[in-house]
């Protein structure tokens, strides 16, 4: 099951927007060297291992440009590609495919690197609870893509903007006067507004834990930058109360220490900031 942010509506807006950037008024490349009812084909050729992901919005993408275009899908999202493999084979209009390129490619490339990294990560610690997590640090109007392509990946999505969840970070708890101001005064803006929205409060050190815990009304407990011995106590503090989330300057030498303390998620912003994207081309035949 797809996550609710990714609606036709939300799929079809990005790829408009990003069609009128790289397309503007007319690919004059295509359209100056290619007869105009010239048909062709051609292949995306896989030259990375690694997770695949943004096949399905290839195809979306293909479709978009043109309708005639016929797309074969000889992978799936989420499968394991090698070098040499054929993702998947594109036939019509030649300037269509030609036109429709680099968009694949963009999406393909960045999304299948993000999948690769999340699904490596994942696999590490799948021998504790924790579930690995993405974040807001992810490239302007192309969120979408990079969350899909951790689910993809084997990963869970954090909320997907500022206005699906509550997280009172550190600012947040200084700049309204302490812990027990910033719970507050968010219950009382959620009743006042008719919002239902989690809660989730960053702490630095564990006299921050057990005041939250003490206050209450929250969902979620994020520790964040703690050494592993601090980070255990604090997860026994808290026990079954609420879930915990570890963050703040995890790599992949220390994921696997970190999940071990006993965390129920843990989240990287290098899943989706700091990634290599596979390596991918479309070669016309």
């Amino acid at each position: 099951m797809k996550p609710t942010y990714l609606s036709d509506s939300a799929i079809e807006a990005f790829i408009q927007s990003a069609f009128a950037e790289d397309i503007g008024p007319g690919d004059y490349s295509s359209l100056a060297s290619i007869p105009k009812n010239k048909i062709g084909q051609a292949r995306l050729l896989i030259k990375d291992d690694g997770i695949i992901a943004g096949v399905e919005l290839a195809e979306r993408i293909f479709k978009t440009l043109d309708t005639s275009l016929e797309v074969e899908l000889l992978v799936k999202d989420g499968d394991e590609v090698s070098y040499g493999d054929i993702g998947l084979i594109v036939k019509g209009a030649s300037v269509s495919i030609l036109s429709s390129e680099r968009l694949v490619l963009n999406c393909m490339q960045r999304m299948s690197g993000i999948a690769t990294l999340t699904h490596r990560l994942t696999q590490k610690i799948i021998h504790t609870k924790a579930r690995l997590m993405d974040t807001r640090k992810t490239t302007p109007n192309f969120r979408l893509m990079e969350k899909w392509a951790v689910t993809i990946g084997g990963g869970k999505n954090h909320r997907f903007a500022l206005y699906d969840m509550i997280m009172l970070k550190d600012n947040h708890v200084d700049f309204s006067g302490g812990i027990r101001a910033a719970i507050e005064n968010t219950h009382a803006y959620l009743n006042a507004n008719n919002l239902d929205l989690k809660i989730e409060v960053e702490t630095r050190n564990l006299d921050e834990v057990a005041e939250v815990i003490e206050v209450g009304g929250i969902a979620v407990i994020m520790l964040d930058n703690m050494d592993y011995s601090i980070m255990k106590k604090a997860v026994k503090m808290i026990g079954d109360q609420y879930k915990t989330e570890a963050s703040g300057g995890i790599t992949e030498e220390t994921l696997v220490e970190v999940a071990e303390c006993g965390v129920d998620y843990i989240s990287m912003g290098a899943l989706t900031h700091s990634v290599k994207s596979l390596d991918i081309s479309l070669k016309a035949d």
